[in-house]
């Protein structure tokens, strides 16, 4: 299903041929390309990381997290001042290959009534946990979330959120490359609460990672979250930025843009051969 309209090239044909390429282009922007799509500002994956190194602890200060920010005044007010005044958003979990679910599907949220009815659905949502982290198989399925959901949008994004590097399935990088290329946005949420070195499978410098390995596209982004005071807020102000659709001049703190690579994106699993197969 064709998601936004298609450009056509113009060629000398003449005036009339040029004009009527020209009324059918308009007619394309003013009408919906399916009378059952629903226009929204926004079409936004919340892709939370389910995996076993993330404890019944962290899983539900991520959730807490997301239920008290998408019903935070300062996000539903950005939600309202967009041009259309509405989003649709879904929470899908992730943790190996195979290890995909759609929490809680499509909701539209256009004022604090519907995003207390998406969060209680958040609250009420079964908690997964399952073994692995496959970004990589995440970003795949997300990115398929946007097919067929019902609603129509300029701007479609995957907030990923995860506390360890892709380690499972296929290479980040290329499965990464190919979500761009659909025009999909990704926006990242590092999770860094434990220690260095609590996991043979961890990472120091799982910011960077992300920044280097897991985002892309206009306008992407990272906000870290390196201890448990910093989710809520971190969730809020990352929110903020996507319902937005633009950055602010200052950044503020522990909010990093793209830079040139310095990660090396297989190192996660180049851990896991090196403690699974020595």
């Amino acid at each position: 299903m064709d998601r936004a309209p298609s450009a056509y090239l113009v060629r000398h044909l003449g005036a009339s041929v040029a004009a009527a390429g020209i009324a059918f282009m308009t007619s394309l922007f003013s009408a919906p390309a399916d009378a059952a799509e629903t226009e929204v500002d926004l079409e936004l994956v919340l892709a939370v990381d389910v995996s076993r190194s993330m404890d019944y602890d962290e899983q539900m200060l991520q959730r807490q997290g997301y239920i008290e920010a998408i019903t935070n005044p300062d996000v539903v007010g950005a939600i309202r001042q967009g041009l259309v005044g509405k989003i649709a958003i879904s929470y899908f979990e992730w943790a190996g290959p195979g290890q995909q679910r759609l929490a809680v599907p499509w909701h539209l949220i256009s004022d604090m009534e519907s995003a207390e009815a998406f969060a209680a659905q958040i609250d009420k949502a079964q908690l997964g946990m399952a073994s692995g982290t496959s970004i990589s198989s995440g970003l795949a399925a997300a990115a398929d979330l946007f097919d067929g959901n019902g609603f129509r949008s300029y701007r479609q994004v995957i907030d990923m959120s995860g506390d360890g590097p892709n380690n499972r399935g296929g290479m980040v990088e290329p499965v990464r490359d190919k979500v761009l290329s659909r025009g999909i946005i990704i926006n990242g949420l590092p999770i860094m609460l434990k220690p260095d070195g609590y996991s043979p499978y961890s990472i120091a410098d799982l910011d960077l990672y992300y920044r280097d390995c897991v985002i892309g596209g206009p306008g992407s982004f990272i906000v870290p979250v390196r201890g448990e005071e910093q989710m809520i807020e971190g969730i809020r102000r990352k929110l903020i930025l996507e319902v937005a659709a633009s950055l602010p001049q200052i950044i503020p703190a522990d909010v990093i843009l793209p830079a040139p690579k310095t990660t090396d994106c297989l190192i996660g699993e180049k851990l896991w051969r090196r403690y699974m197969d020595p």
